[in-house]
């Protein structure tokens, strides 16, 4: 059975709205703004050991293309063993427009997500990472498919922009399973999210 994990980063605030700055958001940019040299380097670990130990990839179109157009390049040009794990795992991009799917090992969700997302999780044995796809992880949560969420916090707060819990439908128990510093302004915090299970009387 497999468990899905969002693993994204966000401010202080809840802000996950651009992070690199490449959207047009006035407040974007701040992952590089607010990290430092010592901050990045132990991100990457984190995230190259994080990816190397999934069984698969769980997108949104547009974070799919997001990192269709950079990852291959840089698994040639910097030889990244983060770049070569999201080169060599099998994805599957949740989309009714995306058609013609340019990165390999892709496989098209077109029908009904959670459906789909459920079968996924019943073939796959270990981790389906997501990253990005804020759409998609507010279906997953609300839809009571996710399993872990990862957050990496960085010490910023912005006062406005998109977060990750906007529009959920409903209150989501979690519990809290990990916590851990990276570098020296990052903190990484991991939640299970706690299945609400129907109480029983006996006879």
């Amino acid at each position: 059975m497999g468990k899905i994990v969002i693993s994204t980063n966000v401010t202080l605030d809840g802000v996950v709205q651009d992070p690199d700055g490449q959207e047009g958001f006035e407040l974007g940019g701040w992952f590089h703004q607010f990290a430092g040299r010592k901050d990045l380097e132990a991100w990457t670990a984190n995230e190259t050991a994080e990816v190397q130990g999934a069984e698969a990839l769980l997108l949104g179109r547009r974070t799919y293309e997001w990192f269709e157009a950079r990852t291959p390049a840089m698994e040639i040009r910097v030889s990244s063993g983060w770049a070569h794990a999201m080169n060599t795992l099998p994805k599957h991009v949740v989309s009714s427009t995306l058609e013609d799917p340019r990165w390999n090992n892709t496989v098209v969700l077109n029908g009904d997500a959670a459906k789909e997302i459920s079968e996924l999780k019943r073939r796959v044995d270990g981790e389906i990472l997501v990253y990005g796809s804020y759409h998609l992880v507010r279906t997953l949560i609300d839809q009571d498919l996710a399993d872990e969420l990862r957050l990496v916090v960085f010490p910023a707060v912005l006062g406005t922009g998109l977060r990750l819990f906007d529009e959920i439908g409903d209150s989501k128990p979690l519990h809290l399973i990990n916590t851990r510093k990276i570098g020296d302004d990052l903190v990484l915090y991991g939640y299970e999210f706690v299945r609400e299970t129907a109480s029983t009387s006996a006879d």
